[in-house]
């Protein structure tokens, strides 16, 4: 990284261009250019096929210096430093201070780039650009200019590892609002590669941001417990916190949505009697509802008449 510092002090972190890529763009460039050059070159001889021998130099001349020089400085000055093969492989020419080129800066870059690419063949580029710092050719140092990286690789989020089993829910109680960010970044960071490094070292670490987590909970340590597998289980207890109370907060928030108004049913409103014709008709009264009828009074049912058991035999006597 290059740190470059503009005219507000603002110091700003770029990645400055090698040869290989740098290299890689200026061929794809050159191969776009040249295959134009070739075909302009073909039409120019057969329509320039009657002039003698000095106009078609001429003309020869100055296709060349429209299309290998005036071309590109035309694309970077428009583009804003990103010509097809920068485009290509991510590449972008800024000024010193970080800011967009304007044409003096693509004028003075494809000058020297004449002599530097053209005439030389990249050799005087390729040993400017090995003994820079920063990987730039002579056009670049004279017109105060810089090739920067655009797309940077993004750096893989490693996970933190689980902690033991047997440590899960041990420090459900711990108070962790007072464990500032940056002590959690440094837990985090030596976590995900503390596979990578000595194991002295990691053991010392471990210790020391065991101590200062201990120090900013209150909490006394916890007795046979390794520190990187304490650390594990606090990382861990706070990714659990951190989850629960945003389910929470998801849950409160759709507890707490408006809900839709209920439908309201109202009264017709009688419309308004038309200007001129006086004031509307009084609507006509209800009728009276009719009174219900008196109830029955109450009889009592006649007590069912006695029934004479059967003879012996079977038969009924007669009516």
């Amino acid at each position: 990284m290059s740190d470059l510092v503009t005219g507000d002090a603002v110091v700003l972190g770029l990645r400055p261009a090698r040869l290989p890529s740098r290299g890689l763009a200026i061929l794809l460039d050159l191969l776009v250019y040249v295959t134009g050059y070739v075909l302009l070159s073909v039409g120019l001889a057969l329509a320039t096929s009657s002039l003698d021998d000095a106009a078609q130099a001429a003309v020869g001349v100055a296709s060349f210096l429209l299309l290998m020089v005036g071309v590109p400085i035309a694309v970077e000055t428009l583009s804003h430093g990103r010509s097809l093969g920068k485009l290509a492989c991510g590449l972008r020419v800024v000024r010193d201070d970080g800011g967009p080129i304007r044409f003096r800066h693509a004028l003075v870059r494809g000058a020297m780039g004449v002599v530097e690419l053209l005439l030389t063949f990249g050799t005087v580029a390729c040993f400017a650009s090995l003994i820079s710092a920063r990987g730039r050719r002579l056009g670049d140092v004279f017109a105060g200019t810089l090739v920067v990286r655009e797309r940077v690789p993004g750096a893989r989020v490693m996970p933190v590892p689980p902690p033991p089993p047997w440590l899960a829910g041990r420090f459900t109680g711990l108070d962790l609002s007072a464990v500032p960010d940056g002590l959690w970044l440094a837990i985090r960071q030596y976590l995900t590669r503390m596979n990578q490094l000595d194991p002295q070292v990691g053991a010392a670490m471990a210790a020391r941001l065991a101590d200062d987590l201990v120090a900013r909970t209150g909490a006394p340590p916890p007795v046979g417990v390794p520190a990187a597998a304490f650390l594990m289980a606090v990382v861990h207890e706070r990714q659990t916190r951190d989850a629960a109370r945003a389910f929470r907060s998801a849950a409160a928030g759709a507890a707490t949505a408006p809900a839709p108004a209920p439908a309201h049913a109202f009264a017709p409103v009688a419309a308004p009697a038309p200007a001129g014709f006086g004031p509307a008709p009084a609507p006509a009264p209800a009728p009276a509802p009719a009174p219900a009828p008196a109830p029955a009074p109450y009889v009592a049912p006649a007590p069912p008449a006695p029934v004479e058991a059967p003879r012996a035999g079977g038969f009924a006597p007669p009516a």
